[in-house]
């Protein structure tokens, strides 16, 4: 078996939505050093985004940048039209806040719908006759430990992780046989800028630590391998999993 072969995305072109920071910009850079041609997505065309196409386009030249606002459908086609030929879908973008169901507002519960289940279920839609044609596509979403064991100030995200999971598992079988893979990674508490704010307290931050078995908070890196194997030729036999990055938290 040759390892590099069955990893090597050459030829391949992804798509990673929110990954100007955080563990999407850490998804770009391992796909991106695999050999795909890189579409970095940001909400706004801002420092972060510059700075993480950059990196991406030093490893692959190919590589390149867009912002779109996903909570806006007419954003989301624009995407796709300017993304072109895709054939790694990596569903990583997501909104969230910190409130109680009772501090819930409309327009906050549909903001994240919009962004987490609507936009995910479009741009699926988008690449599905491509990866068809050719009998080769990866679409990967980026779950969260929060779809096992919701926190009581994530009911709406934790609602949308969890639709967006079963979303995956319902694709994964009826388009296996046209050889394309649907699968979710499941994060528990990674250091993200996302995550820095909420771990400052400390008395939070040690309750949250306890309740992970493995005893620390996981890295950006730690979804980087898993994300390989299910993006290239060495999960092709991979698809409708479910597989939590998260210390054991979900248990």
């Amino acid at each position: 078996m040759d390892f590099k072969t069955i990893f090597n995305l050459a030829g391949h072109r992804a798509l990673i939505t929110g990954s100007s920071r955080g563990i999407g910009r850490t998804l770009a850079l391992t796909l991106a050093s695999a050999g795909a041609e890189v579409i970095v997505h940001g909400s706004r065309n801002d420092e972060n985004l510059k700075h993480t196409v950059a990196e991406v386009k030093a490893i692959n030249t190919q590589s390149t940048g867009i912002a779109a606002d996903l909570s806006s459908s007419a954003a989301v086609k624009k995407l796709i039209a300017t993304a072109g030929k895709i054939d790694i879908l990596v569903l990583n973008a997501s909104a969230q806040s910190y409130q109680t169901v009772e501090d819930f507002t409309p327009a906050e519960l549909e903001r994240q719908y919009e962004i987490n289940i609507r936009s995910s279920f479009e741009l699926i839609q988008a690449v599905l006759p491509l990866m068809k044609k050719q009998r080769w596509g990866r679409i990967l979403a980026i779950g969260s430990v929060n779809q096992y064991k919701p926190s009581p100030r994530l009911a709406i995200y934790s609602t949308t992780k969890a639709a967006l999971n079963n979303l995956i598992m319902n694709c994964a079988k009826q388009y296996a046989a046209s050889g394309i893979t649907f699968n979710n990674l499941a994060p528990g508490v990674i250091l993200t800028d996302r995550n820095a704010d909420v771990l400052k307290d400390a008395e939070f931050s040690q309750k949250i630590l306890g309740m992970i078995p493995a005893g620390r908070f996981g890295d950006v890196s730690d979804c980087a391998g898993l994300a390989l194997v299910l993006c290239s030729d060495a999960g092709s036999y991979i698809t409708g999993t479910d597989i939590p990055v998260a210390g054991g938290m979900q248990l």
